[in-house]
């Protein structure tokens, strides 16, 4: 099956990422945070790994100047490739730069140790990507209609090896008591006759 261009990913951010501890070039790491779904197959599982990238960062400075950082998203890590997908985000910490410089004119120097604070990405945080090319993942061959068609004979040479979850419904649904011939279907209802 083919995924398109352009489809949407949901990420979440797997663990805290300030502006204090990376720098650009660093990498951090997130999760699909939602199945991606197309004709009713999952093609990207919630939980594969995604990886961002920290492209550009400032640190804090004097007169509650805040910190910021940009990052962008790179791959997804999905059995065992890496598919490109494609988003930026700009994340800048609290602070009011503009009534700090303020309070500097009007009091002295002394706002001008007044720091910003530091551009925080906390854990669990949502975020939506897009896959930059088509790509195309492997979906199951032998779906349970063409079980349910194929019994009761058995699978031929030509038919696929069926997956662990399709042995189970074949398992369910195959009859629980072994066949019984016409011969003994009538043995056992003369026998009962006869009681």
């Amino acid at each position: 099956m083919t995924v398109p261009q352009n489809t949407a990913v949901h990420l979440t951010v797997n663990d805290e990422v300030s502006s204090k501890t990376v720098k650009e070039g660093d990498t951090f790491a997130l999760s699909v945070s939602q199945d991606v779904v197309i004709n009713d197959y999952i093609v990207i599982p919630k939980g594969t790994k995604a990886v961002a990238e920290i492209t550009w960062r400032t640190g804090k400075g004097a007169f509650g100047k805040s910190a910021k950082m940009e990052f962008a998203f790179k791959h997804l890590e999905l059995g065992g490739r890496r598919i490109p997908i494609e988003g930026k985000h700009r994340q800048e910490g609290a602070g009011n730069t503009g009534a700090t410089i303020g309070t500097a004119v009007a009091v002295g120097v002394f706002s001008a140790f007044v720091t910003g604070k530091s551009a925080v990405l906390q854990e669990g945080r949502e975020f939506t990507a897009h896959t930059v090319d088509d790509f195309h993942v492997a979906i199951p061959t032998m779906t349970i209609p063409h079980i349910m068609a194929s019994m009761p004979d058995a699978p031929t040479a030509q038919t696929s090896a069926p997956t662990a979850a399709a042995k189970q419904e074949i398992a369910i649904a195959q009859p629980l008591e072994p066949a019984i011939s016409p011969a003994a279907q009538t043995k056992i209802v003369e026998e009962s006759l006869s009681q």
